[in-house]
């Protein structure tokens, strides 16, 4: 059982980054995904989720209109496009899995699964 996360990286203030997640031994196209982040010091939050068919998402205030969660189950894939970074988005952002049948919920506790991270670091 693996969740895997890529794409974070170093980018400029107002640059884009696409973070991508893919599972193995688990029901991905049967599950809600979602996407955590956190930064030092401060607590996990919920930046996005999507629901096991796409028609359901939500975000955090802080980054509607800026992110965009979006999958693939043919490819078994989970993407977040981050769009006008800031300083503020920096951090460790983790890909989770969420074995609800119907929607999403952007809580933590909801998420059975989690990736081991990739770090997002954006320069000033």
């Amino acid at each position: 059982v693996q969740v895997v996360e890529s794409g974070g990286g170093l980018v400029q203030t107002g640059g884009s980054l696409r973070l991508s997640c893919t599972t193995s031994g688990l029901n991905f196209d049967g599950s809600a995904m979602g996407w955590f982040r956190q930064a030092p010091g401060k607590e996990r939050e919920g930046v996005s989720c999507i629901s096991r068919s796409g028609g359901v998402t939500q975000y955090a205030n802080s980054v509607k209109g800026r992110f965009t969660i979006s999958r693939d189950n043919a490819k078994n894939q989970l993407y977040l496009q981050m769009n006008s970074l800031n300083p503020e988005n920096t951090a460790a952002y983790y890909c989770a899995l969420d074995n609800a049948p119907y929607g999403c919920q952007l809580i933590a506790g909801a998420f059975e699964y989690w990736g081991q991270g990739t770090q997002v670091t954006v320069s000033s």
